[in-house]
């Protein structure tokens, strides 16, 4: 019971009770959702988000463990190796701007959910095909899927929280992703280096163990996808589109779970109208209407954080994203190296280089039947980077609200571009490696940067605002991967210097975005808050 019942109140009380009906009668949506608490619900969409965005890693980043066990099953040549390393990119940028108007018109729940089932059967279908293009198809068709979640799981988990805690909530889901991230190469580990196949006669393949990581990495979004089905819309979404009733409804559920308590305890009776999205009810066709979705981000009002934000994103994944694609084959060619040469004092462009021509791993292939195997040192790195990544975002949301933005996205940027000009040139193979495992580290700003960009735009852009940043990002893991696999064996310190130059470009971007050193205090009340509408 919300609280005691007497047969006869006294004057007191019902004095009490009179002044919170009156006080109760209207408060805007900020209030109302503060008032919902921060509980079960909360950490369960928090532990769901930082699982979803573990799922989006796997369906994208996994293959770069696949590529150098299956380039004898798939016929890879290094050409083909480079459309796998982005194809899954190009079906996240085909699909982003689709995504992102759908999740501001549609709602966010509904594609974030129908994103990941749809790219769970890719992924599936995909660990069973035989040949270069088929896999390649299907791998994009995954990307183009899984494109939905990716980006709209910010704007779903953010409108949840009110904007003191929208960036702790990021972040928290963050170090869940981190958390998940150190299972990648565990799983890789524990079944890639498996020494089984067997034949499957029907669709004449040999089933392999990387065949069986590929669809192990797809289950997470199965698991995922099947958790929103019982999960309510975001109710800022909802209240942006002028259903206060069904707002109040999400809410009274989020107060349940929270405090355990009847909805009938929620002291919530009516919420303000969302007066910034009012809009005429005109009717357009599919072009017109993603037009007019996309439109104001390119107005006066936008423009100039929605271009900024994009090309922060851009140069961040040019080495997050474009040069991690070829993380395992480098550390696994320097391991290679060490092995052979256990006292020489080399860069890691010399490892590179020396094994370029004949790297010990296709010497190991002998027939179609054999089963290839990663370097052991070669998933410890990778651990070690997952470490770093679950550690750092533990660390940013920390701190996040006491330091602000600024410093953190400074530090990181500019300490990995550090190590990026230092990386080539180190002659201590070791160290080498370690400081390319630190620069990988840079995509521990995307997130910060992504807070950002849920504060500054308004809950009808807002997903889209998101999906195009984030488009941009994938383009620049594209074109960081394009520029890798042409610089790497030939003129591999430009690849890193390349990395220093974009990472720096980065640092000078930051500090245009509007408030990025806006710090937000433990004392300071909600109401002396600029809410985000």
């Amino acid at each position: 019971m919300c609280k005691s019942e007497n047969l006869v109140p006294s004057v007191s009380e019902v004095k009490i009770e009179n002044d919170k009906k009156e006080n109760l009668k209207i408060i805007n949506f900020d209030e109302a959702l503060s008032r919902t608490g921060f509980g079960k619900f909360n950490y369960f969409l928090v532990i769901l988000s930082g699982i979803v965005l573990t799922a989006v890693l796997l369906e994208t980043l996994s293959i770069s463990f696949v590529m150098p066990v299956a380039e004898y099953d798939l016929n890879l040549t290094t050409e083909n190796k480079g459309i796998l390393s982005s194809v899954a990119y190009a079906g996240i940028i085909a699909s982003s701007h689709l995504s992102g108007f759908l999740a501001d018109t549609k709602g966010r729940r509904k594609i974030i959910m129908f994103s990941l089932l749809l790219s769970f059967l890719c992924t599936i279908v995909s660990s069973f095909i035989e040949n270069f293009w088929g896999f390649a198809v299907m791998r994009f068709l995954c990307g183009f899927f899984i494109s939905g979640s990716s980006t709209t799981i910010y704007a779903y988990l953010g409108e949840f929280h009110d904007i003191r805690k929208q960036s702790k909530v990021v972040m928290g889901a963050a170090f869940v992703f981190g958390i998940g991230c150190i299972c990648v190469p565990l799983l890789a580990l524990l079944i890639i280096n498996q020494e089984w196949s067997f034949y499957i006669s029907f669709l004449d393949i040999d089933y392999k163990p990387w065949r069986l990581f590929v669809a192990v990495c797809g289950s997470l979004s199965l698991f995922s996808g099947i958790c929103f089905i019982f999960l309510p819309e975001s109710p800022k979404f909802i209240h942006s589109q002028g259903n206060n009733e069904k707002t109040l409804e999400i809410l009274r559920k989020v107060y349940k779970w929270n405090s355990g308590k009847s909805i009938k305890c929620y002291e919530v009776n009516e919420i303000e109208s969302d007066k910034t999205n009012d809009k005429k009810t005109e009717k357009y066709n599919w072009v017109k209407k993603i037009w007019h979705q996309t439109a104001p981000l390119f107005q006066k009002d936008h423009v100039k954080n929605t271009f900024l934000l994009c090309s922060i994103q851009f140069l961040i994944f040019i080495t997050s994203a474009g040069l991690y694609m070829f993380f395992p084959e480098i550390l696994n060619r320097s391991s290679e190296f060490m092995q052979i040469y256990p006292s020489s004092r080399s860069t890691i462009c010399h490892a590179l280089e020396m094994t370029k021509i004949t790297p010990n791993l296709i010497e190991t292939i002998v027939n179609k039947t054999s089963v290839v195997k990663l370097e052991i040192e070669t998933y410890e790195y990778a651990f070690l980077l997952e470490i770093i990544y679950a550690i750092g975002f533990a660390l940013i949301g920390i701190l996040v609200n006491t330091l602000g933005k600024l410093p953190i996205i400074f530090f990181i940027l500019f300490g990995c571009a550090l190590c990026a000009a230092a990386v080539s040139f180190v002659s201590i193979m070791t160290l080498s490696i370690y400081l390319y495992v630190i620069l990988l580290a840079c995509g521990l700003a995307v997130n910060v940067i992504t807070t950002s960009t849920i504060e500054l735009f308004p809950t009808n852009l807002r997903a889209m605002a998101i999906s195009l940043s984030l488009m941009f990002g994938r383009l620049g893991s594209i074109f960081g991967t394009n520029v890798t696999s042409l610089l790497l064996d030939n003129y591999c310190e430009f690849t890193f210097l390349f990395s220093f130059f974009t990472l720096t470009l980065s640092c000078f971007l930051v500090f245009h975005i509007p408030n990025i050193s806006y710090r937000i205090s433990r004392e300071c009340n909600s109401s002396n808050n600029t809410s985000v509408s």
